[in-house]
């Protein structure tokens, strides 16, 4: 069984070894949910070895910290850092330890925290900064590839076979690209960016950003064909786009303020040409390509380092996570040609090893959801493959990787046709960017997955990359699990069989990251499917982050299957800082060989609205896969509440308590089987042009001060089980299809 799949709490000997700790405030641990979390947390097993230790900054702002790491029955190891993190540079001892920290020169130690490092605890070391330097400067250019990509004339038959098709589409990209690709001046941007952003502003955003990436791309792609081929055609347009992301002003419309994905791209790209031609470039030009690298980077840098890292202290920010790690890349590729790379690069090598993505724990996920999660594996796959070989260490063998990859296999299976929760979740999944990723890693389970999907890799990564690719020496292949639960997510996903296109797949989400940042206002909220076709769906389209229409329904919880109230109100989605603390949990998960068993607790999310709003599910195998849902709710005024359910075509109401969906050959039949929970359709805003979608409620009506319930039963195929309710005493019993449920 895989690690995550396990729950990270171990031997109960240690549970109360610090139970008498004084009830002082533990400054480690703030109640800001802004605030990195102290970690390693209480009592659990470590995902990776050596781990990584984590803490809110003392109040007094010290200049270091002492960290106490001992061993159980042990010799305490001390180390002083001067920031709010520790990586060890080697692999700790199997066994249970403790950890506290202090201000150096105070005796406020936090409270001591357990935790255990067992032989489920994958090794991972990262050396400190300057063995890693050294073993950068030492490595000759380009230090951005493997020994094993070498100039077509050397290559043997085999690797003809396997790549030079590749090689062949990535030279007529190029060729093609030569005239299709406008020459970029900052006269094409003419907004003025401000806040708050609007629809004008918002375009111009995107369309720098995909012009930039159009132009890098350009100049990547012609500058590995150069060093392939020897073509002086692909040495003539490297050169030109180089020049032209050189001339464009790094305080103009693609600066780090107006634009930060596009200046971080371009001095990505100008490191990346360099590395890719040495001997090709005439001083001149190349000290004009550094001096834009530098001033850009310069910028990143500043931005990142201000407040002693304010990603160490606040790591929730999608695009400061993305800038560290190009930062990371930029200055290894920069180390001899730019003095302040070396700055960059310790302030920032081991801090995104210590945690390369701030949206899930240990274990692997993503709560920002699996569209963005694909964006972020595309990325990770271009900078982590010239890391590896830059540096040595490889971040595709990093334990949260394996469980990042899981998390995407759970959730967007071979034949998905749609991703799962948060923004751009109604789009369809491209299953190259994540077969790409599982072919650099040595695992059954990415095996199982590159033979079960389809689609080429894009060519100047595959050229770019180790051959043969670290996937061609796994020989034992095995699906993940049928039924996966992310506990630092608050994501499980049932499966019937995760190994068959014909699977069920059900999704329930009840996150402790709420609605942030691209997360909605969907805890407790389910997605279904069969075979691949949507049956369950989020309602809406995500047209840009933070639009009136993303507002005032994408993001909110009356789009999603999820509860709502009183004619749709929902969960609270609005401010920063609420928007963590109005979130879910799940409570309970089970995985046994006839059924699944999740429960999830959204009171939180309502923002004192509601004073009860659980969610209990039960996938019910020997059911043919019949999905028993329970909801109880409460308040503290009278409520008529709402079972929301959206679909990708138009329902079947059957009767008052039997809504029919069929679509692409499958279906699901949802039936209430609470007679006083009735169906009826309602208007959503108009869907984007040529999609369908119909939505309804089961609408229930409660008093004040009284749990009312929901019990509806999804079923799948529609089958029409026979169900019986009984009560014996306190315990009722539900039976569909002759499998029980107990509920309590």
């Amino acid at each position: 069984m895989q690690f995550q799949r396990k729950a990270l709490v171990w031997a109960a000997a240690f549970a109360a070894l610090f139970a008498s700790v004084s009830a002082r405030a533990d400054w480690v641990q703030s109640n800001d949910p802004l605030i990195v979390k102290a970690k390693p947390e209480m009592n659990q097993v470590q995902a990776q070895n050596p781990p990584g230790f984590t803490w809110a900054r003392h109040p007094t702002g010290p200049a270091s910290y002492e960290l106490e790491i001992t061993p159980v029955g042990g010799t305490p190891t001390k180390v002083v850092v001067e920031r709010n993190w520790y990586l060890p540079t080697k692999a700790m001892a199997l066994g249970n330890y403790t950890w506290r920290v202090r201000p150096v020169g105070s005796s406020e130690w936090s409270n001591p925290r357990t935790f255990s490092v067992t032989s489920l605890s994958n090794k991972f070391e990262v050396p400190d900064n300057q063995t890693l330097r050294n073993r950068i400067l030492s490595k000759a250019r380009p230090r951005s590839l493997p020994a094993s990509v070498t100039p077509f004339s050397t290559w043997n038959y085999a690797k003809k076979v396997d790549l030079e098709s590749y090689l062949s589409r990535l030279g007529n990209e190029v060729k093609a690209q030569i005239t299709a690709v406008p020459a970029l001046t900052d006269s094409r941007w003419t907004v003025v960016i401000s806040s708050p952003l609007t629809a004008a502003m918002a375009a111009q955003q995107t369309d720098v950003r995909q012009r930039i990436n159009e132009a890098t791309r350009q100049l990547e792609a012609a500058a590995l064909m150069y060093r392939l081929r020897g073509e002086q055609i692909y040495l003539n347009e490297a050169l030109l786009r180089g020049d032209q992301l050189a001339a464009l002003n790094p305080a103009g419309p693609t600066s780090y303020a107006n634009q930060d994905q596009a200046t971080r791209q371009i001095a990505w790209g100008l490191s990346k040409a360099i590395d890719l031609l040495p001997g090709a470039l005439d001083s001149t030009r190349k000290a004009r390509w550094l001096a834009s690298i530098k001033t850009r980077t310069t910028e990143i840098y500043n931005n990142l380092a201000g407040d002693n890292g304010r990603l160490d202290q606040y790591p929730f920010d999608s695009h400061g996570n993305t800038s560290l790690v190009f930062l990371v890349l930029i200055s290894t590729l920069n180390l001899g040609d730019i003095p302040e790379a070396e700055k960059w690069f310790d302030f920032s090598f081991r801090a995104y090893a210590l945690s390369p993505n701030p949206w899930s724990g240990p274990e692997g996920g993503y709560a920002n959801g699996t569209a963005y999660a694909e964006y972020a594996a595309g990325y990770l796959l271009a900078l982590w493959d010239p890391l590896h070989h830059a540096s040595g260490v490889n971040f595709f063998g990093k334990p949260w990787t394996l469980g990042f990859l899981d998390f995407a296999m759970n959730f967007t299976p071979p034949g998905a046709r749609t991703h799962a929760f948060g923004d751009a979740g109604e789009t369809k999944p491209d299953p190259r960017v994540f077969r790409a990723f599982a072919s650099r890693m040595w695992s059954p389970r990415a095996a199982w997955y590159v033979k079960n999907t389809t689609g080429m890799e894009d060519a100047m990564s595959l050229l770019s990359a180790e051959y043969p690719l670290p996937v061609k020496h796994t020989t034992f292949l095995a699906a993940p699990s049928n039924s996966a639960y992310y506990p630092s997510i608050g994501w499980v996903a049932m499966h019937s069989d995760l190994a068959s296109n014909l699977r069920t797949s059900l999704f329930f989400k009840s996150s402790p990251y709420g609605s942030f940042n691209h997360s909605h206002g969907d805890q407790n909220g389910l997605l279904l499917s069969v075979a691949g076709q949507p049956l369950l769906v989020k309602a809406g389209w995500y047209d840009w982050y933070g639009s009136p229409y993303w507002s005032d329904w994408y993001h909110q919880t009356r789009s999603q299957n999820a509860i709502t109230f009183d004619g749709g109100k929902g969960q609270l989605v609005d401010g920063y800082r609420e928007q963590l603390l109005r979130n879910g949990k799940i409570t309970a998960f089970t995985a046994q060989p006839t059924y699944d068993y999740a429960e999830g607790d959204a009171t939180p999310s309502y923002g004192g609205q509601l004073s009860m709003a659980k969610r209990q599910v039960w996938h019910l195998r020997n059911a043919n896969n019949a999905i028993l849902v329970r909801d109880r709710l409460s308040s503290t005024v009278a409520r008529t509440y709402e079972w929301n359910m959206h679909t990708p075509v138009i329902m079947t109401v059957e009767n008052a308590l039997n809504v029919k969906v069929a679509a692409g050959n499958q279906s699901v039949c949802v039936r209430s089987l609470n007679t006083s929970a009735t169906f009826a359709k309602w208007t959503g805003p108009a869907p984007k042009a040529g999609v369908v979608e119909d939505h309804g409620a089961f609408y229930l009506k409660a008093n004040a001060n009284t749990t009312a319930e929901y019990l509806v039963l999804l079923d799948v195929g529609c089958r029409r089980p026979a169900v019986n309710i009984t009560t014996s005493g306190t315990v009722r019993t539900v039976t569909v299809g002759g499998q029980s449920v107990t509920l309590n």
